[in-house]
């Protein structure tokens, strides 16, 4: 079993002895990742003599890629190409000491590790080894699909598609926590039941304010003893 271009796989991937999955996004779940995504487009913005980003384009970089983001914020300017390929070159370690790691997440995947797998799946893409080294966690997570392993990002369901074929389980054995409109509706093109994070906005079958919440609602949802 393969997972051709994912950034990461664990061999401790293979203990298919798990047959449940609980599966992360990563800005707005894992981290608040706000400041760090403001910074960033920011420079990027200014490295080409453009003004700092709208309000009303926070929520956008929050949620899509990075070429996405790009492509929306540089359309009508002449260094658009200039653009995508500078953020290949600029460095991003000072953005992701802007990053602020969500309260009792190593709680939280602690109390999973043993009995689930925990795959990330995330519309970052090549910040997100720099990202799990930093904070330690790359050893928490058996699998991790970012917008470079998929054809179509989310909301297009391939990222989580790929998590379940991965793993041999089915869609009924997942749960997917996100925080933004395009996890709702990556889920619900996935036919996986979702956790909404801090955002009661979103139609879910849980809600979720904390990690702590979240660790309760999964070890209601998916038993941990239960290793099908």
């Amino acid at each position: 079993m393969t997972c051709e271009g994912c950034v990461i796989f664990i061999i401790n991937a293979y203990n298919f002895q798990k047959r449940r999955v609980a599966i992360f996004d990563c800005d707005g779940v894992l981290f608040d990742s706000k400041a760090s995504n403001i910074n960033y487009y920011n420079h990027l913005l200014s490295k080409f003599g453009l003004p700092p980003l709208k309000e009303n384009d926070v929520e956008f970089i929050h949620m899509h890629t990075a070429d996405e983001c790009i492509y929306h914020l540089f359309s009508n300017s002449p260094h658009l190409k200039d653009a995508l390929k500078y953020r290949w070159e600029m460095p991003i370690d000072q953005f992701i000491k802007d990053m602020v790691m969500e309260d009792g997440l190593i709680d939280l995947l602690t109390f999973l590790k043993p009995v689930y797998h925990i795959a990330l799946a995330t519309n970052r893409s090549n910040s997100i080894p720099e990202v799990l080294s930093y904070f330690k966690l790359q050893n928490f997570f058996d699998l991790v699909v970012s917008s470079l392993d998929v054809a179509n990002p989310k909301p297009n369901p391939e990222c989580i598609i790929k998590i379940i074929e991965f793993f041999r389980v089915t869609k009924e054995d997942v749960v997917y926590i996100g925080d933004s409109k395009l996890d709702e509706l990556t889920a619900i093109n996935a036919g996986v039941k979702f956790i909404a994070y801090k955002n009661p906005s979103l139609h879910a079958d849980f809600h979720a304010g904390s990690l702590y919440e979240v660790k309760e609602i999964i070890g209601k949802l998916l038993p941990p003893n239960d290793l099908g």
